[in-house]
């Protein structure tokens, strides 16, 4: 069966969403590739998203039960997450003093600058893997109503899932970089998606969404802010006529995609200088949080989301099985960076992703947006 469809695969190995699908439920039926052992002792890693039944949650346990030493983050109930994630660890006969748990919510500046200061006391300032897992994914069912924003304005998913990411990842640059100095090895690892496809570059840079651009040149870090910060600011006059409808999986697919140019852009920065490297991943159709709807109520609604929940499951991957890839970029010695990962392997992600000017300018202007927000005092890097 494995043989067969493995054959099935390289023969529907075309850029259309059908042969997709029918990869997908081929994938179903074939082992799932696993990650392999590592010890994991004297790392330290930060997963974020790590809410029971997430990738996240799977990926912080296996590492913690490896050895990491690992902080996990969500936005609700830390205590439950923490305690569900020690007690785990106690089952597998591995030290629950391995987890540390802290609450970050990447849509506010203020959640990340204040995890950020508590992880760099907490873990004296080393940092030798940050998982950026943590995501969105709103109107799932209904994705062409009137687009969802963070409190400050900007689209959600955009808001969330990239720019959240980004501003986390650039606050814990320095950490990265001295402890990829002084370890000659450390690594973000992004957790994207293979909807990324669904969007060009082109929407990374646009105008047409009220609520996600223009990308007006505001200041460089360093300088003092202004007022609110000027990139991914609200169009004036609401969105162009001629753009396109808002779509929630478009927005969620920009997202991704720039997940997948800060990934190649730090491997393309930071490799050589710092030994700093960058895996972009997709984790596969998993059955989590994220993908079950949220919206049912009553004793009506609780049977409908349980008979959801098992139908899902027939058609998605269950959450430890789309870890296995990121756990795998976070762990595995002299991996390859500047990749995109999927099944444990190197994948091929959309031509646009791999753009190295377009990259270049979404870091730069990233940057610049990341500079208006309230700073946290840096760290220093290790001496070169």
């Amino acid at each position: 069966m494995c043989n067969v469809g493995a054959a099935l695969i390289r023969y529907l190995n075309m850029p259309n969403s059908l042969s997709k699908t029918v990869k997908h439920l081929i994938r179903l039926f074939l082992s799932k590739p696993m990650a392999a052992p590592v010890d994991m002792s004297g790392r330290h890693v930060i997963v974020t998203g790590a809410s029971p039944g997430s990738l996240g949650y799977e990926t912080a346990r296996v590492l913690a039960g490896w050895g990491a030493t690992v902080a996990a983050t969500c936005v609700r109930n830390v205590p439950l997450m923490e305690a569900t994630l020690k007690d785990d660890l106690r089952k597998l006969g591995a030290g629950e003093e391995n987890i540390t748990a802290h609450r970050l919510d990447l849509s506010d500046p203020d959640s990340v600058n204040d995890f950020a200061a508590w992880y760099r006391d907490r873990h004296q300032g080393k940092l030798h893997v940050l998982v950026n897992n943590a995501g969105i994914h709103r109107k799932t069912f209904a994705p062409r109503k009137q687009q969802p924003l963070a409190e400050d304005g900007i689209e959600v998913h955009w808001r969330t899932n990239y720019l959240g990411a980004f501003h986390l990842t650039w606050v814990l640059l320095p950490l990265l970089q001295r402890t990829g100095l002084e370890s000659g090895d450390a690594r973000v690892v992004n957790v994207s998606s293979g909807l990324h496809e669904r969007v060009g570059n082109e929407v990374l840079f646009d105008e047409g969404t009220r609520h996600e651009g223009p990308l007006h040149e505001g200041p460089s870090h360093g300088e003092p802010r202004q007022g609110r910060p000027r990139l991914w600011e609200p169009r004036q006059g609401g969105p162009r006529p001629d753009m396109p409808r808002y779509h929630s999986w478009d927005a969620y697919g920009k997202s991704k995609l720039a997940m997948i140019h800060m990934a190649f852009e730090i491997e393309r920065r930071f490799a050589e200088s710092h030994n700093l490297h960058a895996m972009a991943v997709h984790p596969g159709v998993v059955m989590t949080n994220l993908t079950l709807p949220q919206a049912f109520r009553g004793g009506i609604g609780k049977a409908l989301h349980r008979i959801s929940t098992a139908l899902t499951s027939l058609v998605l991957l269950s959450a430890n099985a789309g870890a296995q890839t990121i756990v795998m970029c976070a762990s595995q010695r002299q991996l390859q960076g500047g990749k995109y990962y999927e099944r444990c392997a190197v994948g091929e992600p959309s031509v646009d992703s791999q753009d190295e000017a377009v990259a270049k300018r979404l870091w730069d202007l990233s940057e610049r947006w990341a500079g208006t927000l309230p700073q946290l005092p840096q760290l220093p890097l290790h001496p070169r």
